[in-house]
């Protein structure tokens, strides 16, 4: 790993999607997700602002090197679970931003996942057409 020395660690999760963040002290403002640029592994603008997001609400954007280890899920589920993952790495750093934090919604982790297929059904709640005759 590039970065070396003291840094803040949490997991974030988002359905299937499992993100492991470090947050190193740098002036550097180097983000890197599964070992590749932000810009890059999240090439939607979109995407890169929801990973950003606590960073730039707390106003700490060029502080930290953020290193993120992703799997699972699809791109925009990995991109929120960065997101709480960064979340719950800054509480480490800096408890006092809770304040900042917790109302945006970023700490709480989102447990809404993909119902499972019941039998006898198309899909979790989809039944076959019924006819009476």
């Amino acid at each position: 790993m590039a970065n070396e020395g003291k840094y803040f660690e949490a997991v974030g999760r988002r359905k299937t999607s499992i993100a492991r963040v470090r947050i190193f002290v740098a002036k550097n403002g180097i983000f890197n997700v599964n070992q590749t640029a932000l810009n890059t592994y999240f090439s939607a603008l979109e995407l890169q602002k929801i990973v950003r997001a606590p960073l730039d609400k707390v106003k700490l954007d060029n502080i930290f090197n953020v290193e993120a280890r992703v799997k699972g899920g699809g791109l925009h589920s990995q991109a929120e679970a960065v997101r709480h993952g960064l979340s719950r790495a800054l509480l480490k750093y800096d408890p006092e931003l809770r304040k900042q934090l917790k109302p945006l919604g970023f700490l709480t982790r989102d447990q809404r996942a993909k119902e499972r297929r019941k039998f006898g059904l198309k899909k979790a709640r989809k039944a076959p057409q019924w006819a009476k005759r």
